[in-house]
């Protein structure tokens, strides 16, 4: 959802500015357009490739850690055994139970790998991110979201009301959405995510009136 309106608030806001950028933000819908598809793509595959990075540099680290890990198991258990204990014991379990739940753990090797990599390291070796699936769905998300602006002239719009229209609903269906994880009411965040996103394009609208002046 955040990928969707981080589309939706930046498409808008680049069309906003392209209209503000002529006289009386007149400008040909066959523009718009093609500032708005640009716009889709352009911001849809730097998501794509720094969501791609991201995740994978944090799954490279991991893996990392659990190569140093599993070096250390090989080269000393009794150590690695007797931290298990104490993470255990830390979390409020009785020592004697600590003791005998790490030494059944760490008879087996890949057990062991597991509890030190999840009670030390914080991740499951099993279930690492996937870059991949990371990065399409971040592309699809910012896609869906910066769609919407564009649509009214896909239609046939000549002005850019009907953008402003479809996208202020938009920005607000977006925003009572995410109050299904949070404590705030659906209207509070639906009218904070149209408002803030309003900014931003009313910000941009009147960069591209100044820009678009001193350019004529």
């Amino acid at each position: 959802m955040f990928g969707v309106m981080d589309g939706l608030v930046s498409n808008f806001a680049l069309i906003a500015g392209m209209a503000g950028g002529v006289a009386g933000g007149s400008a040909a819908s066959g523009t718009l357009v093609l500032a708005g598809l640009a716009g889709l793509a352009a911001g849809a595959f730097s998501m794509a490739v720094g969501e791609y990075t991201s995740v994978a540099s944090q799954a490279e680290l991991a893996r990392a850690e659990l190569a140093v890990e599993q070096r250390e198991l090989a080269e000393s258990p009794e150590v690695e055994q007797a931290e298990l204990v104490q993470l255990y014991v830390a979390r409020g379990v009785e020592v004697g139970l600590a003791r005998e739940v790490a030494r059944q753990l760490s008879q087996n090797a890949e057990q062991a790998l597991v509890a030190h990599a999840r009670e030390e390291l914080g991740v499951d070796p099993s279930d690492l991110p996937s870059p991949l699936l990371a990065a399409v769905t971040s592309f699809l998300a910012f896609v869906t979201g910066a769609l919407v602006p564009v649509l009214p002239y896909l239609l046939g719009a000549t002005t850019v009301l009907p953008t402003v229209l479809v996208s202020a609903a938009g920005m607000f269906v977006a925003g009572t959405i995410v109050s299904r994880v949070t404590a705030r009411p659906w209207w509070w965040t639906g009218s904070r995510q149209l408002l803030l996103g309003g900014a931003a394009a009313a910000l941009t609208y009147g960069v591209g009136a100044a820009v678009g002046t001193g350019l004529g």
